[in-house]
């Protein structure tokens, strides 16, 4: 048993990495900072350890569940060792910690302590939802804050005091991770029992209208969220085989649609295409790895 670059890619689904670039770019954009520094590399590799990180742990903690309902998974398949994905998830977590601290302090923004605090904050949270996200009803919202401070950390990197901007980005984001995790939760039953948390999904739209209102550069990247949460709405609703794990995958991706809509309203066209790319980029490397 050791490591390869299969094992590596599943246990870290790193088909979804670009909604973690994309979060990273819009946490900066939101802030009020111009995102195109050299620092912002160091800041998206800390988030890359940080998001690989706690999917590695994912696994690690779900050993034993993914033994009977996804034996095909690293773990239980015999592939790699417990053990090694516990080491290799701790350690990425103290390594985005780290990451974090350097980008900060090149960006000079004078906020280094805060931004490994959110860090910190950050690497709590996953682990916390990877050691306590079976049968809790509010693992929805812990995934969520995972989320919130990507958005939170990357703010503060850039800047010690960042836009109002980033906690409603923050906020509209974590309601769209609630819906989005509560669906996940049910992939393996085939069917999305109680609908009404879905509903939070359609939260950034409601913001999308009204940022729309004064600029109207939301418009393309809220029309095309829309369309998307419809079509994932579609699948769920329709329940035929594979449906539901198809719906997941692609709210995921939709993840990087939610950060173009923010970033329209608040910078340019040619920043927010990077999400619409990064969005378009999700669903192509999921052709090739599992998402979930």
């Amino acid at each position: 048993m050791s490591w390869n670059t299969k094992t590596f890619l599943t246990l870290g689904r790193v088909s979804n990495l670009p909604t973690v670039w994309s979060n990273t770019l819009a946490g900066v954009v939101l802030a009020g900072v111009n995102p195109l520094n050299w620092n912002i590399a160091t800041l998206i590799v800390a988030m890359s350890m940080a998001y690989i990180g706690g999917m590695f742990l994912n696994d690690a903690f779900d050993r034993e569940i993914d033994a009977k309902e996804r034996p095909e998974r690293p773990i239980p398949a015999g592939h790699i060792k417990a053990a090694e994905v516990f080491s290799a998830g701790f350690t990425l977590l103290v390594g985005a910690i780290f990451f974090t601290l350097l980008a900060a302090l090149g960006w000079g923004s004078g906020s280094a302590l805060i931004a490994t605090a959110m860090a910190i904050l950050l690497c709590g949270s996953i682990v916390l939802y990877n050691m306590w996200h079976k049968n809790n009803p509010y693992s929805p919202v812990i995934m969520g804050l995972c989320r919130l401070f990507v958005y939170l950390c990357a703010a503060f990197t850039a800047t010690r005091s960042p836009s109002v901007m980033v906690y409603i980005g923050a906020i509209v984001l974590l309601t769209y991770l609630i819906g989005l995790t509560y669906t996940a939760k049910q992939e393996n039953l085939g069917e999305v029992k109680n609908m009404w948390p879905v509903a939070f999904i359609a939260v950034p739209a409601i913001f999308g209208i009204y940022a729309a209102n004064t600029d109207a550069q939301v418009w393309a990247p809220l029309l095309i969220f829309v369309l998307w949460v419809c079509f994932c709405l579609y699948l769920i609703k329709r329940k035929e085989a594979g449906d539901i794990p198809t719906a997941v995958v692609s709210m995921i991706a939709g993840i990087s649609l939610v950060d173009a809509i923010f970033i329209a309203s608040t910078s340019s066209l040619i920043i927010m295409a990077f999400a619409i790319a990064a969005f378009i980029f999700t669903l192509f490397l999921q052709n090739y790895v599992s998402g979930t």
